[in-house]
């Protein structure tokens, strides 16, 4: 029987019992990879902590690896948004990295040689090795982006759940979050990742377009058209060769995805 990464089921999710995103129904493969699309406020976020057992679904049901979620914390890496406790903790970059190994070995655990190797292949692979000892509340936006999704590469997950994971990231970032990517589908990971970039949700084998509702889901070819991006985010779309240029409806202004 063919495991699914992600079933939900007329799934509403939100805060304190209030809905800020309704009517999700979905089916999602195991070893495939899904773009949530949507403005700030589209319930991106919030469905993701509702994936990472961070919040209670307020309707509904989910499935996370055909298990309630957060049963199966080993199984799943969540890269959120917002580290607070960056700003916070004198923490060296190598830390936070090999806090990532925690819940395998425990939080009083010793971690072996093995763990070790992950932490920093982790970090090489998004050129942060020379970042390791250096506080992370001293880093630039776009190193620190670096050392997280270092942390989240280092959980060794099945299933990753990415929120914005190239927010302030410059050109070389992004390339080598490009080549994680391909990386993990190489190794038959689950991504769904959280994203304004059209560009990025074309990469993704099914898109789902939210509004604090769900405007489309499927395939990028099936999804990202000039109407349901209209829906979106209020923007007018056409395509030029093989690029989406994104304009502005009320100023005229265009932007290439």
């Amino acid at each position: 029987m063919v495991e699914n990464a992600l079933t939900l089921n007329d799934l509403s999710v939100g805060y304190d019992g209030r809905s800020v995103l309704t009517g999700l129904n979905l089916t999602m493969p195991k070893g495939s990879s899904l773009a949530l699309v949507g403005s700030n406020g589209s319930g991106k976020s919030t469905l993701l902590k509702t994936l990472a057992a961070l919040l209670p679904a307020i309707k509904g049901s989910v499935e996370v690896l055909s298990d309630k979620p957060g049963r199966q914390p080993l199984r799943i890496s969540y890269h959120c948004q917002f580290h607070p406790n960056s700003f916070l903790l004198p923490l060296r970059s190598i830390d936070v990295v090999r806090m990532a190994r925690f819940p395998v070995r425990g939080f009083f655990g010793r971690l072996t040689k093995e763990d070790e190797n992950i932490v920093r292949e982790s970090l090489e692979y998004m050129n942060a090795l020379e970042l390791s000892e250096k506080p992370v509340n001293t880093l630039s936006g776009g190193q620190k982006q670096r050392v997280f999704l270092s942390h989240t590469l280092a959980r060794n997950a099945d299933f990753l759940l990415l929120d914005e994971p190239t927010a302030g990231l410059d050109v070389y970032g992004a390339d080598l979050y490009e080549k994680l990517v391909l990386r993990l589908k190489t190794e038959g990971k689950t991504l769904l990742v959280a994203t304004h970039s059209i560009r990025e949700a074309s990469q993704c084998d099914y898109v789902l377009l939210l509004a604090s509702r769900v405007v489309a889901f499927g395939t990028p070819a099936k999804v990202l058209t000039p109407a349901n991006i209209l829906k979106t985010f209020g923007l007018v779309a056409q395509f030029s060769g093989t690029d989406l240029l994104v304009m502005d409806n009320h100023y005229g202004g265009v932007d290439q995805e």
